[in-house]
């Protein structure tokens, strides 16, 4: 599936004019990554379907919307690296990084409309609804950089919003497509829903505990912006007082220039959080996700080893 999903982007057919519109689309598309909600797409169809090539349209759409929130997202977290190269605005600019980003998402839409198999008006109402709601949740996380008191309830919603939503998109549009039933379909959608929130929860992990020459980006870039992340929240939800919570922050929020002194930031933040055992904590909500996700799909009534078996091995990455 990947090898088809990867020829498929890479025939995507781009105009020539205007010249700056779509060689950043281009790039970013061909900068690899794990391809997850492509793969989710066809490995949803196929439950129900064995022509799991005729969900190849909507997986590739899928994959450009999803790198054209992050165009805008790296523009808006000023992130100058992205799968070990140049982010598009660091490489263009941020005007071209906005309207690149704009003209990938009316693309996505475009392929999804023209997708006219299974249950198509079903699918097209999905995206609509999905990409809306990860726009509520990219304004959650922006909120959320300005109060000192988001709850972990309330970072779950957010990314539930922001990551989850469209995983949980891409395993029910496979199934719409494939003609499946409502119960079918959003027992798939529960299921990446709950994959989609233990793999941002380990990515927040990643950023501070992983290996930068895999993970693709600093390690520690969540720390140097300030950002609220899972860590953060339930490191600031344990400390014993309002002076250590204020002390944290005054670090978490303070500039800092110069490599040395970026360092050190990152380094007083990651102690704060293995003082307070939050690597623990993060690994047992991973973990609960996904036996909720396993308990999900055994309510299936299909073959869903090789969907499980893709579910696990993200659970064991390293970028």
């Amino acid at each position: 599936m990947l090898e088809k999903i990867q020829a498929a982007i890479a025939a995507i057919a781009y105009p020539e004019r205007p010249e700056g519109l779509y060689e950043p689309i281009s790039y970013a598309m061909s900068m690899g990554g794990k391809r997850l909600r492509p793969t989710l797409v066809l490995l949803a169809y196929s439950l129900f379907r064995p022509d799991w090539e005729r969900a190849l349209p909507a997986a590739v759409a899928l994959e450009m919307y999803h790198n054209h929130t992050l165009l805008h997202d790296d523009l808006m977290d000023r992130a100058d690296m992205r799968r070990g190269r140049a982010t598009v605005h660091k490489k263009w600019n941020d005007n071209t990084a906005i309207l690149s980003g704009d003209a990938m998402l009316l693309m996505a839409a475009g392929m999804i409309a023209g997708q006219r198999i299974g249950r198509y008006e079903d699918v097209n109402a999905l995206f609509l609804k999905s990409a809306v709601e990860i726009c509520e949740g990219q304004q959650y996380d922006v909120n959320f950089e300005s109060r000192h008191d988001v709850t972990e309830e309330e970072y779950i919603e957010m990314i539930r919003l922001k990551t989850s939503v469209l995983l949980g998109c891409a395993a029910k549009m496979g199934a719409l497509l494939a003609d499946a039933t409502d119960e079918e379909c959003d027992l798939l959608y529960r299921f990446a829903e709950k994959i989609g929130l233990a793999f941002q929860l380990q990515d927040d992990f990643l950023d501070c505990f992983g290996d930068a020459k895999v993970f693709g980006k600093r390690i520690g870039g969540d720390i140097l912006c300030g950002k609220k992340t899972f860590m953060t929240v339930a490191a600031l939800q344990r400390m014993a007082s309002e002076a250590e919570r204020d002390a944290f922050l005054s670090v978490l929020n303070a500039p800092a220039e110069g490599s040395e002194a970026e360092e050190a930031k990152i380094s007083h933040v990651i102690a704060c959080y293995r003082r307070l055992n939050i690597p623990a904590v993060a690994d047992r909500r991973i973990q609960d996700f996904y036996e909720e996700a396993h308990e999900i799909l055994g309510k299936l009534n299909a073959d869903t080893s090789q969907l499980w078996e893709y579910a696990v091995s993200l659970l064991k990455r390293k970028v």
